[in-house]
């Protein structure tokens, strides 16, 4: 993680960007060094920035004018190093799913108080994700029912196949939403252990993180919705 994290901030709505603002600013480590209000300017804001001055991270409103939320997100993790934190309303916008897809490193709800939004950032920042277990299973709960089939094409079978059969069992009790010390206890081994199998999966499958482990199992099928 750099010593400064540098933030973008996209949100259409100028108040949620300054409250934002006023908690990043008092923090030593982080400077926004952009406000957008639509997704169209964020793209252009970080692509068109020099590589060694884009912003590390972008905290990335979901419903904004001309672009959304979504298609900013994929156009940002697709071309650069960028991370993104998507925004969303405490019911969970519908699109969650899609930016997490997209290449979101997890989201954040906009009711978030200051000492969960700084924990989010440097999570992000430092390369891990922010959807808490709990948070995954709502998204779960909520949105795998409304979504197409699972991708069970060769594809997805192939990259499967690079796992070890306690691999995949892992990686699917991380897409019902169980994290680290439940997957340890249900499958009775050590958390260290868990957290191995767990990176292991990351770098065989080219997952960015924990969050992407879930959208994998989804679309893998080895995550169903509850019938």
């Amino acid at each position: 993680m750099n010593e400064t994290i540098r933030l973008l901030l996209a949100d259409d709505q100028e108040m949620v960007r300054a409250g934002f603002r006023m908690v990043l600013d008092a923090q030593q480590e982080m400077t926004v060094v952009g406000e957008v209000g639509d997704g169209r300017d964020a793209v252009d804001a970080v692509l068109g920035a020099e590589a060694d001055q884009r912003p590390d991270l972008v905290l990335m409103d979901i419903r904004m004018p001309r672009l959304n939320g979504v298609v900013a997100t994929e156009a940002i993790t697709a071309a650069t190093s960028t991370k993104v934190l998507v925004l969303t309303t405490f019911d969970l916008d519908e699109y969650v799913y899609s930016a997490l897809q997209a290449g979101a490193s997890g989201f954040l709800l906009k009711d978030a108080g200051p000492a969960e939004l700084l924990a989010a950032i440097r999570a992000v920042a430092s390369g891990e994700a922010v959807v808490a277990p709990s948070a995954t299973r709502r998204l779960l709960e909520r949105f795998i029912p409304t979504l197409p089939p699972p991708d069970r094409s060769g594809t997805a079978a192939q990259r499967l196949a690079a796992l070890t059969e306690r691999e995949r069992e892992v990686l699917g009790l991380v897409g019902q939403g169980l994290n680290n010390s439940e997957i340890a206890d249900k499958l009775f081994l050590s958390e260290a252990t868990i957290k191995t199998h767990v990176g292991h999966v990351l770098t065989k499958l080219g997952l960015r993180d924990r969050v992407h482990m879930v959208v994998f199992a989804y679309d893998a099928g080895l995550v169903r919705p509850r019938g």
